[in-house]
């Protein structure tokens, strides 16, 4: 993974405009296509590489933005039961169980980065979220 390209998009997010539909971007940083019904122990391997990388580019946001604990996002999905949570992070919280979490410096938008392996019978990935709606 190449992470400079990868912190490029984020900044990029940071700034350019939201769609007129909603008010955030997610972006596949990496997919594991095919691996939707596949091997069990690949799967796994492949949600603990994205890891790794989600680790590596936390590194480099936390030199910028500070060094942030790891949000449960399970919390937040057990919450969606009882409670209406805002868009994106109901629909990230059905998808993820942790992110990185920051608020963009001088931005006045939020950042998570999460690995999406929630559903088995879809692809991981490894997910940038930018919007406006604060963390619930």
């Amino acid at each position: 993974m190449d992470i400079a390209r990868r912190i490029a998009l984020i900044d990029e997010l940071c700034f350019r405009p939201f769609p007129a539909e909603h008010g955030h971007f997610v972006a596949v940083l990496e997919s594991s296509h095919g691996l939707r019904d596949g091997d069990q122990g690949e799967r796994a391997a492949t949600v603990e590489q994205y890891e790794k990388y989600r680790d590596a580019l936390h590194e480099r946001l936390a030199t910028r933005w500070g060094e942030t604990e790891p949000w449960n996002l399970q919390t937040v999905l057990l919450r969606t039961e009882r409670e209406e949570i805002p868009e994106p992070w109901a629909a990230l919280s059905a998808r993820a169980r942790l992110a990185s979490l920051w608020e963009a410096e001088g931005t006045g938008r939020w950042v998570a980065l999460a690995v999406a392996d929630l559903d088995e019978t879809d692809e991981v990935q490894l997910l940038a979220l930018v919007t406006q709606e604060a963390p619930p």
